[in-house]
Formats: C-alpha cells, structure tokens, sequence
C-alpha cells in the first residue's frame, strides 16, 4: 500500500470506506487472485476497516460530549 493509497483512503467519509470495504471483503472471499495481489487487497481492506473506526470513534466523543453536556445543564 503506498502513501498516496493512505491518503486517498484517509479523505474518505465513513459510508465509502465502509461500501468500499465490504467490495473488498467479497472480493477476498471469491479468492481466484495470486497471494500478492491478495495481500495488497487485505492491506487495504486494514486501511479501510481504521478509517472506518477512526470515524466510529469521533461520532462515539460526539455523543459522550453531547450526553456531558445535557447532564451538565441539567444540574
């Protein structure tokens, strides 16, 4: 995976990287390709999973702060 593949897959919102991961997953699960070319799917489908999260994990702060913020203004 090169810099530019990371950087292309780091712009990317949660529903393309999820969409995109789940192709890659189906096409890993159809099998047919050589080892190398299964690796480099497999590495971008990590890449895609961690962008996936690294947004999960920011909506997950956004909900905390929010909740935080209503118990605060509650009291």
């Amino acid at each position: 995976m090169t810099d530019s593949d990371l950087a292309e897959i780091a712009g990317f919102g949660y529903e393309r990287a999820r969409d995109e991961l789940v192709s890659v997953v189906k096409m890993l699960e159809q099998g047919g390709m050589d080892l190398d070319d299964a690796l480099a799917l497999w590495e971008r489908g990590e890449a895609l999973a961690n962008r996936c999260e690294e947004h999960l994990a920011g909506a997950r702060r956004r909900v905390e702060d929010a909740l935080t913020r209503r118990d605060t203004d509650n009291e």
